[in-house]
C-alpha cells in the first residue's frame, strides 16, 4: 500500500499570498509570451469544466486549467493513486487544435453535439487525441483561440527567451514552499531538475557567491545572478572576444570579417547589418551598427546560426522536370498506427503522414458492409476504416504542408461493384483535385511537379485496352476485365495470415471496373519483368512495385541499369513481409539508384525514419527532392556499388568539432536521474562514405556538457550523403538511451560555428536542446 505524507494545512492568509504570487507569476509568463492581459489566456488560467469523450458510452466531465507557467495544462483525474505528473501535459506536446468534429472520435461519438462546442487536441507523439466538449460556444472558442495563441507565440520566441522561460519554470518548481526564495537544498533540487549533477562543495560555492545578503536564501537579484552563472557560454565568449573591442562591442566591419572568414557566408557585407538589426537587444549598440555578446549569442542560436542552410527551407530546386526525376516522400500502409497484424487503422495516420510532407500514401481496399469499401491490412486483425473517410482526410490535408502532387497508391481487393463506389467517392469528394486526363495533352513523358501542383494522382491497375491513358482510343464498351492481382498483404510472414489466405483461397487475377481504371492516368501498376529492351520500350507511365529485398538485389547486381530504368519510370519500394512489427529498412541504397517512391512505415521512429525526414527537410519540406544530375542523365555510367571516375561531384573532407551541448532533456524522469551524454556522428551515403565516430561520455551533465572533440570524414559522393548527429545517455550495463538527433543532407550543411537544434524520437523539435559545433568543408585533392 502506498502511503502519503499529510501536508500541513495552510492558513487563509497563506493561501491568499500563494494565490497572489501564482497570479503574478502567470501574468509575468503571459508578458513573456507577448499575451499581456489577453482574455483567452486569462480564461485558460482560470480553467473550466469540459466533457472528455472516449467512446459512445464514455463521456465524463473533467476540469482543465492552464498552469501558471503558461506551458502546461492540468487535467482532473478520478483515477486512484494517479501520479501528479500524469495529470499534466505540455503545450509543446500539442501538434494541432481542431475545432468541430475533425477527428475519428468526434465523428463517431459526438455527432449529437453542435460542432461549435467541440474541439480536439492532437498530440505530436503516438498519444491518443483528446476529444473535448465545452459547455458553450464561448468556452470552446476561448480554449481553441487561447491554445492557438500560446502555441504560436511559444514557437516565435527566440532561443534565449525559451531558455529564460524554461529556467524560471524550473526555479518555480524547485521553490517547494513558494516563498520566492531559494535555499541551498532547493538550489540542489533545481540543478537536478535541469539535468546537472553538482557535488555539495560546488553547489555551496555557487550558492555563497550569489548570496550577497548572507541570509542563507537567494532572492530577486541574487537569483538573477545565479541564472547568469548557470547560462554562461564561455565557448561563445571566447569567439566573441576575438572579434570585439575593449568595450565589448563587435563592429559591423568585424562581424563581416567573422561571417566571411569563419562562417563562410558569401554575402557577409549585406548580411552583417541585417543580423545586427534582427538580433541585437542593446539599442545603443544597434544605433552604432555593432553587436554585443548577447546579440552574438542570439544570432548563433537563431535560424541564421543553424547548421541547416536556411535557403533550403524554401523550394529552391528546379520543379519543372519530369516527375520521375525526383525522390518522393512516401508512406507504406499509411492507415496503420502501430504494427502490421493487430494494430489500429486510422484516418489520423493519413493526416500525420501528409503533415510530415508525405506525397504518396497507400490505401489497401477491401469490400465492406453496406456496399461501402473499407481500408485495413487484409487477412490480419488490424481495425477497419471507411474508404470515403480516408479520401475526405486526404482532400482536407493533402496540400497543407506542400502544394506539390499527392499520389494515392491503391491496392485493390474489392468486387467490381465496390470498385465503382471507390471511383465515385474519389470523383465526388476530390472533384477538381483528382487528375483524370493527361496534363496539356502530354502523353510522351511525365509532367513536372510544378505542372501537377494541387493535383491528386491515382496509382493502380488499368484496363489493357486503355493504353492511351484516358481510354478514349480503347474499347469504351468494356465494363470490366481481369488484371493481375498484386497482393502485398499476402506476403506477410505470419502463420495466422497464411492460414487465413489458405482458408479464403487466393486468385492471381482480379476483375477491374472501368470506372476505377479511368482514375489512373500516369501511374499504371504493372508486374516487373526485367529491365526493358531498348528496341521495345515500355510506356513511361507503367510502374512497378518491389519488395525491399528484390529492389536491393537489383541495386546490388544491376545498379546502372536500375538507374537508367528510374530516369524514365517510377519505382515503388515497400518493406519485406517479415516486418510485422512495422520496422523499417534503410532507404539510402535505393535512393542511390534513383528509386523515387521508397515507402517507409511513418509510424515507426528510428534511424531509418530520421534519415528519411532528414532527406526530405530539403527543398522546402515539399516532399519532392530533385535527384542529382548523374541519376538523371540518359548516358550515365554511375554505379553506387562500384564508384569510378566520373562527374559525380567533387570529393569533400568534412572537419567537424563537437564543442558543447545545451539543455539536453532528461531521459529518465526520476528526480535523481542525470544523463551521461555522448554524441555519435554518422555519415549515410554510398558504401565508401558510410562511417561513424563518437565522443567521450560526459558524466552527470545534461545541462551544459562540453566535449571539444574533432573528427574528420572523407565524403566521396556529397550529393548522396546525409549527416546524422545522435545524442545518447550512456549506460554501461544496458543499451544506451536515445536523447535526441538531427539529420540533414551533406549539401545543406552550413560552415563555421553552428547550433544543431535536436529533435525527439518522433522527429519533433525540442524547445531548447542544442549541440554547438564547428564545421569546415574542404575539397579533396
Amino acid at each position: 500500500m502506498q502511503c502519503f505524507r499529510r501536508q500541513p494545512k495552510r492558513s487563509v492568509s497563506q493561501e491568499n499570498i500563494l494565490r497572489e504570487q501564482s497570479r503574478r507569476v502567470a501574468a509575468l509568463n503571459g508578458i513573456r509570451l507577448g499575451l499581456k492581459d489577453d482574455k483567452d489566456l486569462k480564461f485558460l488560467l482560470k480553467g473550466s469544466q469540459l466533457l472528455k469523450v472516449k467512446s459512445a458510452s464514455w463521456r465524463k466531465e473533467r476540469f482543465y486549467k492552464l498552469q501558471e507557467d503558461c506551458k502546461t495544462i492540468w487535467q482532473e483525474s478520478k483515477k486512484m493513486l494517479r501520479s501528479p505528473e500524469s495529470q499534466i501535459f505540455s503545450i509543446e506536446d500539442i501538434r494541432d487544435v481542431r475545432s468541430g468534429h475533425k477527428t475519428e472520435g468526434m465523428e463517431k461519438y459526438a455527432k449529437d453535439v453542435p460542432e461549435y462546442r467541440c474541439f480536439s487536441i492532437i498530440f505530436k507523439d503516438q498519444r491518443k487525441n483528446l476529444d473535448l466538449i465545452a459547455s458553450s460556444e464561448d468556452d470552446a472558442n476561448h480554449w481553441i483561440s487561447g491554445l492557438g495563441k500560446i502555441i504560436a507565440h511559444s514557437n516565435s520566441m527566440n532561443q534565449k527567451q525559451k531558455l529564460q522561460h524554461w529556467i524560471h519554470t524550473c526555479l518555480r518548481k524547485a521553490d517547494k514552499n513558494k516563498d520566492n526564495k531559494m535555499s541551498l537544498k532547493e538550489l540542489k533540487n533545481f540543478l537536478k531538475e535541469v539535468n546537472i549533477e553538482v557535488d555539495d562543495y560546488h553547489a555551496k560555492k555557487i550558492f555563497q557567491h550569489c548570496d550577497k545578503s548572507k541570509t542563507e536564501a537567494l532572492e530577486d537579484d541574487e537569483i538573477e545572478e545565479f541564472y547568469k552563472i548557470l547560462t554562461e557560454r564561455k565557448e561563445i565568449d571566447k569567439i566573441f572576444q576575438k572579434y570585439s573591442d575593449a568595450e565589448g562591442f563587435m563592429s559591423c566591419q568585424n562581424l563581416v570579417r567573422f561571417l566571411y572568414e569563419t562562417q563562410q557566408e558569401e554575402d557577409a557585407v549585406v548580411a552583417a547589418p541585417a543580423l545586427i538589426q534582427r538580433y541585437e537587444p542593446n539599442e545603443r549598440a544597434k544605433r552604432g551598427n555593432a553587436m554585443t555578446k548577447d546579440g552574438f549569442l542570439m544570432y548563433l542560436l537563431s535560424d541564421d546560426g543553424n547548421i541547416f542552410n536556411t535557403s533550403h527551407r524554401k523550394v529552391y530546386q528546379d520543379m519543372t522536370q519530369p516527375l520521375s526525376h525526383y525522390l518522393v516522400s512516401s508512406s507504406h500502409n499509411t492507415y496503420l498506427m502501430e504494427d502490421q497484424i493487430t494494430g489500429p487503422s486510422s484516418t489520423e495516420a493519413y493526416i500525420r503522414a501528409l503533415t510530415k510532407g508525405c506525397r504518396c500514401v497507400e490505401l489497401d481496399c477491401w469490400d465492406g458492409p453496406n456496399s461501402e469499401p473499407v481500408i485495413y491490412h487484409g487477412y490480419t486483425l488490424t481495425s477497419k476504416i471507411l474508404f470515403s473517410d480516408v479520401i475526405k482526410a486526404i482532400k482536407n490535408y493533402a496540400f497543407k504542408t506542400s502544394p506539390y502532387p499527392v499520389i494515392i497508391s491503391l491496392e485493390n481487393h474489392c468486387s467490381v461493384d465496390q470498385q465503382k463506389v471507390m471511383a465515385q467517392h474519389m470523383t465526388t469528394i476530390l472533384q477538381d483535385m483528382l487528375l483524370v486526363a493527361p496534363v496539356d495533352g502530354n502523353k510522351s513523358q511525365f509532367p513536372s511537379p510544378e505542372q501537377l501542383k494541387g493535383k491528386i494522382l491515382v496509382k493502380g491497375k488499368k484496363l489493357s485496352r486503355q493504353e492511351d491513358l484516358t481510354g478514349t482510343n480503347g474499347n469504351n464498351n468494356l465494363e470490366a476485365e481481369d488484371v493481375s492481382d498484386e497482393d502485398e498483404a499476402a506476403e506477410i510472414e505470419d502463420e495466422s495470415v497464411k492460414t487465413e489466405i489458405q482458408q479464403k483461397g487466393k486468385s492471381d487475377t482480379l476483375k477491374l471496373a472501368k470506372e476505377l481504371s479511368d482514375t489512373v492516368v500516369y501511374c499504371k501498376s504493372v508486374h516487373f519483368n526485367g529491365f526493358e529492351d531498348p528496341s521495345h520500350p515500355r510506356a513511361f507511365y507503367e510502374m512497378s512495385s518491389f519488395t525491399e529485398s528484390k529492389a536491393l538485389k537489383l541495386a546490388q547486381e544491376s545498379g546502372t541499369s536500375f538507374i537508367h530504368h528510374n530516369i524514365r519510370h517510377l519505382s515503388r519500394i515497400y518493406p519485406a513481409g517479415w516486418r510485422t512489427d512495422s520496422s523499417n529498412y534503410n532507404p539510402i541504397d535505393l535512393w542511390n539508384v534513383g528509386c523515387q517512391i521508397v515507402a517507409l512505415n511513418f509510424q515507426t521512429a528510428g534511424t531509418e525514419m530520421d534519415v528519411y525526414q532528414g532527406r526530405f527537410q530539403d527543398n522546402g519540406f515539399s516532399g519532392y527532392v530533385l535527384k542529382p544530375e548523374f541519376l538523371r542523365d540518359e548516358q550515365t555510367k554511375f554505379n553506387p556499388k562500384s564508384i569510378t571516375e566520373g562527374t559525380w561531384g567533387t570529393k569533400k573532407k568534412l572537419l567537424l568539432k563537437i564543442i558543447s551541448g545545451q539543455q539536453l532533456p532528461k531521459v529518465n524522469k526520476s528526480k535523481n536521474s542525470i544523463v551521461d551524454p555522448k554524441v555519435t556522428v554518422e555519415i549515410h551515403g554510398v558504401q565508401q562514405d558510410n562511417n561513424k565516430k563518437q565522443t567521450k561520455v560526459i558524466e552527470n551533465n545534461g545541462f551544459n556538457p562540453k566535449w571539444d572533440e574533432e573528427f574528420t570524414f572523407d565524403v566521396e559522393i556529397p550529393a548522396l550523403a546525409l549527416v546524422r548527429f545522435v545524442v545518447e545517455d550512456f549506460d554501461m550495463s544496458t543499451k544506451n538511451d536515445f536523447i535526441g538527433q538531427y539529420t540533414l543532407p551533406f549539401t545543406s550543411l552550413k560552415q563555421g560555428y553552428r547550433h544543431i537544434h535536436l529533435l525527439t524520437k518522433n522527429g519533433d523539435p525540442y524547445s531548447s536542446s542544442t549541440l554547438f559545433v564547428y564545421i569546415d568543408i574542404q575539397d579533396c585533392d
